[in-house]
């Protein structure tokens, strides 16, 4: 990630992993970012209902609200704020399925856990194609 971004994002970051907290933490940080940080979906709830964010980046299995509500409210309270979901898969599915799963419910991208500063940083930029464009490179 470039130390300085064109534009710096207002973030929330929702995982239940304190080590992938803290990580994308620093990285988004560094990169000239505002970052939020939360441990479950219902405190992302309530900080989405709170506060504006320009991307949420949102694990998909956690506790007390996975993912996949987040995305669907993300989606009805901002409907022109960008979702990047991360995912490491669970019990019952696999990563890939619970980005194609987030991806069908409006989710702008998805990286696969565990993923390098670079990754991050594709799929933030893929989740920030305006929708006009993402559907010519689709």
């Amino acid at each position: 990630m470039s130390p300085t971004p064109v534009t710096p994002l207002s973030i929330l970051v929702a995982d239940d992993e304190e080590g992938i907290r803290q990580l994308l933490h620093h990285w988004l940080e560094h990169a000239g970012h505002t970052v939020t940080c939360v441990g479950c979906g219902r405190d992302a709830s309530r900080l989405l209902q709170a506060r504006p964010f320009d991307l949420i980046i949102t694990d998909i299995v956690m506790p007390d609200g996975d993912g996949f509500e987040l995305i669907a409210e993300f989606r009805r309270a901002r409907p022109a704020a960008r979702i990047l979901a991360i995912s490491g898969g669970g019990k019952y599915l696999q990563s890939g399925d619970c980005l194609r799963m987030a991806r069908g419910l409006g989710a702008h991208a998805g990286v696969m856990k565990p993923f390098t500063r670079q990754q991050l940083q594709e799929g933030i930029d893929a989740a920030l194609v305006p929708p006009v464009l993402a559907a010519i490179h689709a």
